[in-house]
């Protein structure tokens, strides 16, 4: 490690995606429990958009540089970083500090770059699939045999949702907002997925489920799906909330959820304390790693940006023309 200073991208104020700036910072260094991280990419979130605009401060003790997933090689551990050492090739979850040349990590929250796979395409990893991970299959207790309707399908978490879902064996229904975006879902592995702006996604996926419903909905929409999605959930029913992006409050008929004995739950990821997410990466090494070595499951990437054009990839990120995820190249 002989570099002193780096460029990382800094929000010089809250607003649009002008105000993500490239400046010069001192070059990080790793602590107890961390490993410094030489970035080759950094995956783009919604999040980071929500943070630029002011709306989603980093937690206590994080960077306050954006960026919430990087992959690229480790060149300094700090004191008990297990088994990392310089030079190996990791992609890891960040609590911020991820669009920069250099990023500091928990040593818990690497994982090692996937067989055979670039360091851009495991750069787009970690937010979502851990994020996957924990709703999907933990919080929504997802099991091989069931079904699953998935919202923003073509979202990165929605791609990653639905390749999950299929290749643990479950049956899998998507929304999303336009024919190719829904077209894309079903290659991916949704057995039917829904234009929300032309079909109603209740009446759909009942009828092809027979009437029954699904067994999971992961939604990351809230306000008023929230009624719809009750309405499309089985006799013993999870909905797993993990964004509300079309609103914060909704009404609910405790009725409905008490006679279809019901479940709702929900979380987020980012101020999770380090120990948690170390839980998390070791059940991702378990259970998904496999699959990403073997191919079977992969990240969808729309569009790639040098780190400099970090406000370019934010303004296609607003559009939401993307299908899959962006990703910074350093």
């Amino acid at each position: 490690m002989t570099a002193i200073k780096m460029i990382a991208i800094e929000i010089t104020r809250p607003g649009g995606p002008d105000v993500l700036v490239a400046a010069e910072r001192p070059v990080p260094s790793a602590g107890p429990g961390d490993v410094l991280i030489q970035v080759a990419a950094a995956g783009v979130n919604r999040p980071d958009v929500m943070q630029r605009m002011g709306q989603y401060p980093p937690p206590p003790g994080a960077s306050d540089i954006p960026g919430l997933e990087v992959a690229g090689t480790i060149v300094e551990v700090g004191a008990d970083a297990g088994v990392w050492r310089p030079g190996d090739r990791v992609c890891a979850l960040v609590a911020g500090g991820g669009y920069a040349e250099y990023c500091v990590a928990p040593a818990l929250q690497c994982l090692p770059v996937p067989r055979d796979m670039d360091v851009v395409h495991a750069a787009a990893i970690p937010e979502t699939f851990f994020t996957v991970w924990v709703n999907l299959f933990e919080r929504g207790r997802l099991q091989a045999g069931e079904s699953v309707l998935i919202h923003g399908g073509s979202s990165g978490i929605g791609t990653t949702a639905i390749q999950l879902a299929r290749a643990r064996g479950s049956r899998v229904f998507a929304t999303a907002g336009t024919a190719d975006k829904c077209a894309a879902c079903e290659r991916l592995g949704a057995e039917r997925a829904f234009n929300y702006h032309e079909t109603d996604f209740v009446a759909a996926t009942r009828e092809a489920t027979g009437g029954r419903g699904v067994d999971v909905v992961l939604d990351m929409v809230g306000g008023d799906y929230l009624p719809r999605n009750l309405d499309v959930l089985a006799t013993e029913g999870r909905l797993v909330q993990i964004a509300v992006l079309g609103g914060v409050k909704a009404t609910l008929n405790l009725i409905t959820m008490m006679q279809r004995r019901l479940t709702l739950t929900g979380s987020t990821l980012r101020a999770r304390p380090v120990a948690d997410k170390g839980t998390i990466a070791a059940h991702l090494h378990a259970n998904v790693w496999p699959l990403l070595d073997a191919g079977s499951v992969h990240p969808v990437i729309h569009a790639t940006f040098p780190l400099a054009r970090a406000a370019d990839a934010h303004r296609v990120m607003e559009s939401g023309v993307h299908i899959g995820k962006l990703v910074l190249v350093v």
